[in-house]
């Protein structure tokens, strides 16, 4: 069994979203949304198959037309609102088993809403985790826009500090300089490797030892909203621009 069959790219996409109805299929630059992702996976050259767990049709059909193997429908119980990745991936990785007898060592997860990541980030946060053994996760990063430092919770009324500024010793941090801060990263979701014991053993998406690959602010991304998708379109059309 060759490293690259070890290794299969997961991208969950249900038809329910409340922010933009559709979203996954919703056109972006001339294609569906989701496209972008199963493209991107595709050109891998580590991941061995690239899966769409679904449990609509329509979806099923468009990911095939893209090249993504669609071998089972996601149970419309683990398409709800409230359903987090761990159950989904868990039936994904079940099924494979019991259907073909396939037991991949390392997941990636991929999630279209994130369609301007590109494969060579793919790529570098697989490699990155193969270079680890150390690690259960390596998860993708941008610089944080608004420092955790400087953001706040309401409480009777009154500004308290969501991090206590005494945790890193820099006195009233809310009101330092970013530069003076330690440097913040939030995770954008556009790749997530895993070890599939983690999320079998553990019942972890992330196990309790991660590592970081950092992406650029321009294209991480996320579409929840309106806004979001329109964020995408912009910075689409400026790429292919410069092309």
């Amino acid at each position: 069994m060759t490293l690259q069959s070890q290794i299969v790219g997961i991208i969950p996409a249900r038809a329910g979203s409340k922010s933009i109805k559709n979203k996954n299929l919703k056109m972006l630059g001339g294609k569906p949304m989701i496209a972008y992702t199963i493209e991107a996976a595709k050109q891998s050259r580590h991941i061995g198959r690239v899966i769409v767990t679904t449990e609509d049709e329509g979806i099923a059909s468009v990911a095939k037309e893209y090249g993504a193997e669609v071998p089972f429908l996601r149970p419309k119980e683990l398409a709800e609102d409230h359903v987090t990745d761990l159950p989904v991936f868990q039936h994904v990785l079940h099924e494979l088993a019991q259907q073909e007898n396939y037991f991949p060592k390392i997941v990636v997860q991929l999630r279209p809403t994130s369609p301007l990541r590109r494969t060579i980030d793919i790529d570098g946060a697989i490699e990155l985790f193969l270079q680890s053994p150390e690690v259960d996760c390596v998860r993708t990063v941008t610089a944080a826009l608004q420092h955790p430092l400087k953001m706040w919770r309401i409480e009777d009324g009154s500004l308290v500090p969501f991090i206590a500024p005494s945790l890193y010793g820099i006195e009233e941090a809310y009101n330092q300089p970013r530069q003076k801060l330690p440097k913040a990263f939030v995770q954008n979701g556009a790749v997530d490797v895993i070890r599939a014991e983690t999320i079998l053993e553990k019942n972890s998406m992330s196990g309790s030892v991660m590592k970081a690959f950092v992406m650029d602010e321009d294209i991480s991304v996320n579409v929840d909203s309106p806004i979001d998708f329109e964020l995408a379109e912009l910075a689409l059309s400026q790429t292919r621009r410069k092309l």
